[in-house]
């Protein structure tokens, strides 16, 4: 506890001495800016664009009421610096990631991210440089997430995969002052081999439903056979009737051929005379 307190009465003592030597580098450069008036008004006043935030630093330190901007501001000979944040969304490209998915299979894929800055001051502070660290969390995101997957669930849940990678992404650069607007996968490439395996394991399966559709087709044409032959059966006429429209068929589309048919009960008495004699 005494070392503690030892501590910080030093700290109290470096503070009061940095303030009195922040006051006099303050006083001294304003009059640096009276004395050289003309000429430090170019290098004292400057602007930034409405996408554009400043955030100043006194003696390395930040200034208080944060960042500044948009339009113009005013800074300090020798003693001030600053530095422009822009604020626009910045998209880029993640380079294709060589992946190896959770079934052992190898797989590039490539993305597109889209973010902004949201806190100037955290992003100049926080991080050394938030657009190349951003960047490279962005690559090592993509293979994290899409290890755990299957190539099946790559191929088909895109958007989950994409809405995952964004929260992982903003959660970790929140930090920075950086928001995440949005992550897109833009293409999986496949090995040569899968591609071929695949095809030909998609040409089988829409041949065996053919096979089964095909096979349900002529299972239902034969109960309406079966169904037209009970019905033929309870009335002889509908088999007359049958004959009548087949005949008007023929006759429409080929004149010179007629065909009679001969029912086997008019044929049925003479084959049993011939059988009894």
């Amino acid at each position: 506890m005494a070392t503690n307190a030892g501590e910080r009465r030093g700290t109290g003592r470096f503070d009061s001495e940095m303030s009195c030597i922040e006051i006099i580098a303050t006083v001294g450069s304003i009059i640096l800016f009276i004395v050289t008036f003309p000429i430090s008004v170019f290098m004292s006043f400057k602007i930034v664009q409405e996408y554009e935030r400043a955030v100043i630093f006194r003696l390395g330190r930040v200034r208080t009421g944060g960042a500044r901007g948009p339009g113009i501001f005013f800074i300090l000979p020798c003693i001030d610096s600053y530095c422009k944040v822009d604020l626009r969304t910045v998209s880029f490209d993640v380079p294709p990631q060589e992946v190896l998915t959770r079934d052992s299979v190898t797989v590039h894929v490539d993305a597109v991210v889209f973010y902004r800055v949201s806190s100037p001051t955290m992003a100049t502070n926080n991080v050394e440089d938030f657009s190349h660290s951003t960047r490279l969390l962005a690559a090592t995101t993509l293979r994290n997430v899409l290890g755990t997957r299957n190539l099946s669930e790559i191929l088909s849940e895109r958007e989950a995969i994409s809405h995952n990678m964004q929260t992982s992404l903003d959660e970790a650069t929140d930090p920075w002052g950086v928001k995440v607007e949005r992550v897109e996968i833009k293409d999986v490439s496949l090995p040569h081999q899968m591609q071929r395996a695949m095809a030909a394991e998609a040409e089988a399966s829409r041949e065996a439903r053919a096979k089964v559709i095909a096979a349900e087709g002529e299972m239902k044409a034969s109960r309406a056979l079966k169904e037209a032959s009970d019905v033929i059966t309870e009335s002889p006429a509908a088999l007359q009737l049958r004959y009548l429209q087949t005949l008007t068929t023929i006759s429409a589309e080929k004149n010179s051929t007629i065909i009679f048919p001969l029912p086997l009960d008019i044929v049925k008495p003479f084959l049993m005379g011939m059988t009894k004699e």
